[in-house]
């Protein structure tokens, strides 16, 4: 349960620029502070905003090292190179391979996609893979979503004329590795505008300057390939911002309309053919099922899946996929409850500001990401989730709690690691098995020192306060115009003081956990509806009439040509609680 509401009010040149916005939306005043909010303060940024476009991107050459590794790419492909494609094993990568593979293999036909299993050679790039390469003739390897950090692996690839193009987007070290190009927003010294792209962004974005070095912009157009791109903004959450919003605006409507084969199969294994998908159903549905290839079996049958134009083919291939994905969420479950009990038999141990370590050596490691997740939601707490592998390595994964560096926190350790690397809310990292009770130690101290108490407290931000009158039709037509939402562009989340029960509100679910509302605010006789789950501990008192609080998002239901406006409860307050 969400304990803390922040309402934090704007600075005084957000409310110069909040009266300014607001001049243009007089029928609905809250649109300018949530313009305002997510840093739109201009009636230009709003046009840009509103009106993604793709002539907005930015020109791809703006990237360091963007020029080497066209010349090098036109080298090969001139010289008759034999070409690998290889990319990470979950959504980003799989993606990422899919959509420049499929796109040089409209003109190109010495190429191949390569995607390292999970618990032969994990994270990365191999040793295992380089030897594969040599043995049929590689001359030229593009690598997407990883080899940032690939030093000593790409130095093995040089000596046997191998060289690399290196697409990433993580975080990168001191050193950097010998490829004949490194694509990645992140370094330092890289002044391209936008640093929050994908690993598919990055590929994409590569793609994007070939064919304008070729002059094929409009013989073969990237358009078709923004279905791949928009699945990886989704499932690796990326910001939704700049490019990416653009992208995934124009990728969903590609998802939409006209999908390539192989996600055409999913979307119709996952009963979602006949409606509208969003960003949520990527990452609940899509994405979940992609990666379940790449946790479960194999990251090269995902390739398959979306790059074949075989029909038949997809859907046998999607089936699999989507059998994976139930055995992934049995998985998922189990270890879930095996690691609450390794904690609850730790509780005392695990104090206000502590991190998460949990480790056992016969969990699967296609699953540890996914436990670290729900182990940080439910806990507040960083958590890091480790198996060991086959060679006898402890391996994980981490994942952050909201504002709180991850990544800065197991640098520290480093001394400690085989390898790590990620972002600031995620990392992959692994060590030797007799290491964890120290890194446990220096996590734990990094993390009690550097944490603050408002990063490990159930929390939520409030966007807006409104009156339920202002939930207009002119209102609702703003709110869709701040899709697509995702991370530092989430759905806004507003607040409305002094509701009542209209009289009709009542518990509803299994076990009547959940509150099914008819409220009104005292604006006028509008009356709204909503659901709270599992908030059925204020029903007594709201069905007796009690004026209460509440914060919400606002979510339209469609059916049967009929549209109805719900009130989604993420939190309720009763009128003598205090929001802190």
């Amino acid at each position: 349960m969400i304990s803390k509401w922040n309402y934090l009010p704007l600075t005084s040149d957000e409310q110069i620029a909040e009266r300014r916005l607001a001049e243009h939306f007089a029928s609905c005043p809250s649109v300018a502070r949530l313009l305002v909010l997510r840093g739109i303060t201009t009636v230009e940024e709003v046009q840009s905003f509103f009106h993604p476009s793709l002539g907005g991107l930015h020109d791809p050459f703006l990237m360091k090292d963007m020029d080497k590794a066209v010349e090098r790419l036109n080298r090969a492909l001139g010289s008759k190179e034999k070409v690998m494609v290889y990319g990470d094993y979950d959504v980003d990568g799989i993606t990422a391979v899919a959509l420049v593979y499929r796109y040089l293999k409209n003109f190109y036909s010495n190429l191949e996609y390569y995607i390292p299993t999970r618990d032969d050679e994990g994270y990365g790039i191999s040793l295992q893979s380089i030897d594969y390469a040599e043995s049929i003739g590689v001359k030229l390897i593009i690598v997407l979503d990883c080899g940032i950090k690939a030093v000593e692996e790409i130095e093995y690839a040089r000596q046997k004329g191998i060289d690399f193009i290196v697409c990433d987007h993580h975080v990168p070290d001191d050193e950097l590795p010998p490829a004949a190009a490194i694509l990645n927003p992140k370094m330092e010294d890289d002044h391209y505008p936008y640093k929050g792209l994908s690993g598919c962004g990055v590929g994409y974005k590569f793609m994007q300057a070939f064919a304008r070095s070729n002059g094929m912009n409009r013989m073969y157009s990237l358009d078709s390939s923004l279905d791949l791109l928009v699945v990886s903004i989704a499932a690796d959450l990326v910001p939704l911002t700049g490019e990416n919003r653009i992208l995934a605006f124009y990728g969903l409507r590609r998802l939409n309309n006209n999908p390539c084969v192989g996600l055409k199969n999913i979307i119709k294994t996952c009963g979602m053919h006949k409606r509208d998908i969003g960003i949520p159903d990527i990452i609940f549905k899509i994405g979940p099922r992609i990666n379940a290839s790449g946790r479960m079996q194999s990251g090269q049958e995902a390739v398959e899946l979306l790059v074949t134009r075989d029909s038949a083919q997809a859907q046998e291939i999607s089936k699999n996929i989507d059998r994976y994905n139930e055995d992934r969420k049995e998985l998922d479950r189990q270890i879930t409850d095996e690691a609450n009990v390794i904690i609850a038999n730790h509780k005392e141990e695990i104090g206000s500001k502590k991190p998460i370590v949990v480790y056992d050596p016969n969990w699967h490691k296609g699953i540890i990401g996914i436990v670290a997740s729900r182990l940080a939601e439910l806990y507040f707490r960083p958590s890091v989730v480790l198996t060991r592998d086959a060679r006898g390595i402890a391996t994980g994964s981490s994942r952050s709690v909201r504002g709180f560096d991850i990544y800065t926190a197991i640098k520290s350790c480093r001394d400690l690691l085989e390898t790590f690397g990620g972002h600031t809310n995620a990392v992959g990292l692994s060590l030797k098995v007799e290491n964890i009770p120290e890194f446990r130690r220096r996590l734990e101290e990094y993390v009690e020192q550097h944490i603050q108490p408002q990063q490990v407290t159930p929390s939520i931000d409030i966007d807006a306060e409104i009156k339920f009158s202002e939930i207009s039709p002119d209102f609702m037509r703003c709110m869709k115009m701040f899709n697509p939402f995702g991370p530092e562009n989430i759905k806004p989340v507003f607040v409305t003081r002094g509701c009542v029960d209209a009289g009709t509100s009542k518990l509803v679910g299994k076990n009547l956990e959940h509150i099914k509302l008819d409220i009104t605010d005292g604006s006028g006789d509008r009356v709204m509806n909503g659901i709270a789950f599992g908030m059925d501990k204020y029903f007594e008192r709201i069905s007796a009439g009690e004026p209460f609080d509440i914060i919400y998002t606002i979510e339209e239901n469609k059916h049967r040509n009929a549209v109805s406006i719900q009130l989604m409860i993420k939190g309720i307050k009763m009128h003598d609680e205090s929001w802190d």
